[in-house]
């Protein structure tokens, strides 16, 4: 056999019909696989003993050994191989059985569309090539982890000035390990780091924003399904980033030029299509394409509109953004949390589905509880609405980042007219949050 014919995925065929076994062999003899054909459950036994045969795709009703009980005697002998039962019959107990003792794939019914034949077994062998290269992987992590314990323990002099990388690294691989075991949920957070190590420290955004869809799905009691893919959608949602220059990745959108915002407008397609040939990623796939859509329809890449936007990409919006501002990946001024929840909320209705800021703002309030905004003696004013009396809740800083003024400091009729002059030189307009004196409230209303 050469080697071509080795890297063939090998297909075995079972029905006790000639017709059948024929009509199947002319269809995919045009197709990348290595064909066996068998006319009985014994038969069948007999070739997958002495080749390494990667799916099965077996008639439901044969004499003797029918395809039930052949498929649950290969999932026995070899659990990895796909098998696919093609019946002409609507029997339900033969179908139960081989779901439930042969672990099948997928059902066919004669007789068969060729097309729907042809794209069943790619993606079963698709699906297989999936989950044998994350069994490559668990076995890869653990080799590297021992391998690494030994390292630090015999080159541990040598290698001190790496020690704090290494470590990083055998945590994020233990971790990788840990988690893949118990749900392939969890483990994308771990994928989500690769995005974090091409970032500076300041901008790495990935856990944060896992950690305020987590709250927010509590909070908005989603179900478990959705949860996951949302969870799962914030791990990865700029995975597509991977592939940029470092000046790209960590600049705010609002400075790109026109080249690069085309490149930043495709990233959302870029990571779904990463993660469309994981079966269990799919839809949250899909959240992270619709993450930049926008509630007007203004956003990208199908300029969805309103609630054809799902609901998790709304979400997921809302998180990423908030994030990013106070990041500076949005705009070139960093943001902080009660300005970019400000943000958010000037643009309710335009950028964002105005019926869940109010439950977002409460999520962040909670997580943050160094956020003002939700404290209802604070009150975000322009210069022109500031009374004397009020006081700074939060330090005033300037575009440049230039301390102006320190939280606590109360406003008088002077400060607020040299804030008016200092906004016309500059040609910025400020919002500053105060605590407003019971006296004045009626006044911001």
């Amino acid at each position: 056999m050469s080697t071509a014919d080795q890297d063939k995925p090998c297909i075995l065929l079972v029905d006790d019909e000639a017709s059948i076994l024929n009509s199947l062999r002319r269809l995919l003899r045009s197709q990348p696989y290595e064909l066996l054909l068998a006319s009985s459950g014994a038969q069948a036994l007999e070739l997958f003993s002495t080749h390494k045969v990667d799916l099965v795709l077996s008639d439901a009703r044969m004499p003797g050994m029918d395809g039930a009980a052949l498929l649950a005697e290969i999932h026995k002998r070899d659990p990895q191989c796909m098998n696919l039962l093609l019946t002409g019959y609507a029997d339900i107990g033969t179908i139960t059985a081989a779901i439930n003792e042969g672990r099948i794939y997928r059902y066919l019914s004669k007789p068969w569309d060729d097309d729907e034949l042809l794209l069943a077994l790619r993606q079963a062998l698709a699906h297989q090539h999936a989950e044998r290269e994350r069994q490559r992987l668990l076995l890869l992590t653990r080799e590297q982890n021992e391998q690494l314990r030994q390292l630090n323990t015999s080159l541990e002099q040598r290698v001190q000035a790496r020690t704090a990388e290494l470590q990083q690294t055998a945590d994020m691989l233990d971790l990788a390990y840990a988690e893949l075991r118990r749900s392939y949920v969890t483990s994308t957070e771990v994928f989500s780091l690769l995005v974090n190590q091409r970032l500076p420290r300041n901008k790495q955004t990935n856990q944060q924003v896992i950690a305020l869809v987590r709250a927010f799905a509590s909070h908005a009691k989603l179900g478990e399904g959705d949860s996951h893919d949302l969870h799962m959608a914030a791990a990865l949602y700029n995975i597509g980033k991977l592939s940029w220059p470092d000046a790209l990745i960590s600049a705010p959108a609002d400075l790109l030029h026109s080249k690069q915002r085309d490149t930043y407008r495709a990233y959302p397609a870029q990571s779904e299509s990463l993660l469309m040939s994981l079966e269990p990623l799919q839809d949250a796939a899909r959240l992270i394409r619709h993450h930049q859509e926008r509630w007007d329809g203004s956003g990208f890449p199908d300029h969805l509109k309103g609630d054809a936007i799902p609901l998790g990409a709304r979400i997921l919006k809302l998180a990423v953004d908030f994030v990013e501002l106070q990041c500076g990946l949005v705009l070139e001024r960093q943001m902080n949390h009660d300005e970019a929840l400000l943000f958010l909320q000037k643009y309710a209705g335009r950028l964002y589905d105005p019926d869940l800021i109010d439950d977002f703002c409460q999520v962040c309030a909670q997580q943050l509880p160094d956020i003002t905004l939700t404290d209802s003696d604070v009150r975000a004013l322009d210069t022109r609405r500031l009374q004397p009396g009020m006081v700074l809740a939060r330090n005033l800083h300037a575009d440049n980042g230039m301390l102006l003024l320190n939280e606590g400091k109360a406003l008088s009729p002077l400060l607020i007219e040299k804030l008016i002059a200092f906004e016309a030189i500059e040609g910025a307009r400020y919002t500053l949050f105060v605590r407003v004196p019971e006296h004045l409230t009626a006044l911001t209303e």
